[in-house]
């Protein structure tokens, strides 16, 4: 078995457990679940934000914070930290990321005011054709039947992506980074209450499916739970290999052997993915998606991550209501807020995907001129209904696609000493990704972020699968720029494709409400995907029912799990952050 509960460190879990209790971070842990069905646990408390004056970490565990910190005492840059926290979170919240997954990743360089971004999107196998998802009666498979096994599984993109980071913006040595995961994986951490409500739950069916992570997760047959101490000796061999002979190990020695072994055996679903597929993966550093909203320039992610793109169009849609002077969550701007949502997801749905295989309209989606004739589309006093795209310049005609993106995603935010920063979305796709797990990691299934059917009504989809290409994302780190070109915000949150709106309307709640972050992460949630407009249950917005579906919009009520984390810069200050419904946290000097 190769993960257990070790009894040896009983003692030293009920020390951690009382001292992280005692700082709240489970104690008040909202009994969230990190996927679309079913439903998160309200009743959450509200976090207080944290201030500080030299520099500060949040991520989405306590023990992933702390790693980060303790880099940045040490004198690290934002990336080394940000590179502790991937690597601790991949032990701590499998869930959700992982060194089997990909992340986007925004960095700032303090030094000279410059932006630039590194893309770790998985990449199909060479050998992957339109008709991976198609089955044998010439349909797509069900979702979760394409989820689960090998043919899921793209190449794992967020060690590459933090090499490159790392390369030109690191401080400390690469081995060092490894230090408290390579501890906590050896010695054991304790299980949150999170993990072992998802466990519980088994809403991926794989986990009790396939032998490796069936006993990591249910050890004797029963399953973890929080408290527990877990130990996983053979993440820690990973590591211990990784920070001593770099990312080539991963990606070309026998780490990379094993991993291909275990997708083209897998015992469900056996994927086309090779170990040159693994030789060949690059991540990209490319520009960001820029625009302006108010006085500030908000920049994300270019393609294949539609989630830049669509919060760029969002703000731009809303710039000319005066929303600072709108109550928040008022009728008024929540019926605002989802009619600009739903004109940017039509065009999201219908034009985004990885622009090495599909021209983008990118100029074309965020002209001011197209921006201005989508705006008069919104009607303040009724909703839209289901928006559709619209023809930006240079766009082709492609069919809307039927891919699912699910919430099981995490985001890290860092600013360091000198005041670099990142702003890093990661993910391994459906909570617990594909469920094949190799040395102590669990592979993705990003693969089903591709749509399922290649075509539809006899058109080509644009997020297709095809060899070597990335599938469309909605993460969506993002930052915002003073006049001045100094930082004002770095912000994302996990969520799947509500991941849009979740950092949107939290983006608004501090650029046009004035509030600091942890009050806009705490403000409650809505979202609206050009389908139904969705209110967090359990919250005042959700008193608006009546009074939006009288303006037409079809109304949910249902728990909207967000994960954000936010970094403001204030003069002399940074302030943090953390989403109340999750076990996210903020450490700073």
């Amino acid at each position: 078995m190769p993960v257990k509960i070790n009894a040896k460190f009983k003692i030293k879990a009920l020390l951690l457990i009382a001292a992280l209790l005692s700082t709240n971070v489970w104690a008040k842990a909202p009994r969230a679940i990190e996927v679309r069905e079913p439903e998160a646990a309200t009743g959450y408390e509200q976090k207080e934000g944290v201030v500080g004056t030299s520099y500060m970490v949040a991520a989405a565990n306590p023990y992933a914070s702390e790693a980060g910190r303790n880099i940045l005492a040490k004198g690290g840059s934002a990336i080394d930290a940000a590179i502790a926290v991937q690597l601790v979170l991949t032990l701590v919240e499998p869930q959700s990321s992982g060194i089997g997954g990909g992340a986007f990743i925004l960095h700032f360089n303090a030094n000279n005011k410059a932006l630039t971004t590194f893309d770790g999107r998985e990449t199909a196998p060479k050998a992957a054709t339109p008709d991976l998802f198609i089955g044998e009666d010439g349909k797509a498979v069900r979702w979760i039947e394409a989820v689960v096994g090998g043919r899921s599984v793209g190449v794992p993109g967020v060690l590459a992506a933090l090499k490159q980071a790392h390369d030109q913006y690191g401080h400390l040595p690469w081995h060092e980074l490894f230090s408290d995961a390579i501890e906590l994986a050896d010695n054991g951490f304790i299980v949150s209450p999170r993990l072992a409500k998802l466990v519980e739950m088994q809403f991926n069916p794989g986990i009790t499916q396939l032998p490796e992570i069936s006993s990591y997760f249910f050890p004797n047959g029963k399953a973890i739970q929080a408290g527990d101490v877990l130990v996983n000796k053979p993440l820690a061999r990973v590591y211990k290999a990784i920070a001593q002979e770099g990312i080539d190990v991963f990606y070309q020695g026998w780490i990379a052997k094993d991993i291909v072994s275990k997708v083209q055996n897998a015992a469900i679903a056996p994927g086309r993915l090779t170990l040159d597929d693994m030789q060949h993966y690059q991540a990209i550093e490319q520009a960001p998606v820029c625009g302006p909203y108010r006085q500030y320039k908000i920049c994300g992610m270019a393609p294949p991550s539609s989630g830049g793109i669509a919060v760029v169009q969002m703000l731009a849609l809303l710039e000319g209501f005066d929303l600072a002077k709108m109550t928040p969550n008022s009728l008024e701007a929540v019926h605002l807020f989802t009619q600009s949502s739903r004109l940017a997801f039509a065009d999201r749905d219908k034009y985004v995907a990885d622009p090495a295989f599909v021209q983008m309209p990118i100029e074309g989606l965020l002209a001011p001129q197209y921006i201005a004739s989508r705006a008069q589309l919104i009607d303040k006093t009724k909703d839209m209904g289901k928006a559709v795209a619209g023809s930006p310049q240079g766009a082709f005609a492609f069919a809307n696609n039927d891919s699912f993106e699910l919430p099981s995603t995490s985001h890290i935010v860092v600013v360091d000493a000198k005041g670099n920063a990142i702003s890093m979305t990661s993910s391994v796709e459906m909570a617990f990704g594909s469920a094949l797990m190799v040395n102590g990691f669990i592979l993705n299934n990003q693969l089903t972020d591709f749509a399922l059917s290649p075509k539809r009504d006899g058109k080509w989809v644009a997020n297709r699968v095809e060899g070597n290409k990335r599938p469309r994302s909605s993460m969506a780190p993002m930052m915002v720029f003073n006049k001045d070109g100094s930082l004002k915000l770095a912000i994302g949150s996990p969520g799947g494709s509500r991941i849009i709106n979740y950092v949107a309307q939290s983006m608004i709640a501090i650029l046009d409400w004035h509030m600091t972050p942890q009050e806009a992460i705490n403000l409650p949630r809505v979202t609206n995907r050009n389908k139904v407009t969705t209110l967090e249950q359990g919250t005042d917005v959700a008193k608006l029912k009546s009074q939006l579906e009288a303006m037409g919009h079809e109304v949910v009520i249902r728990n909207l799990n967000s994960g954000i984390q936010a970094i403001e810069l204030e003069g002399n200050q940074l302030i943090g952050g953390a989403d109340p419904r999750r076990e996210g946290k903020v450490f700073a000097k």
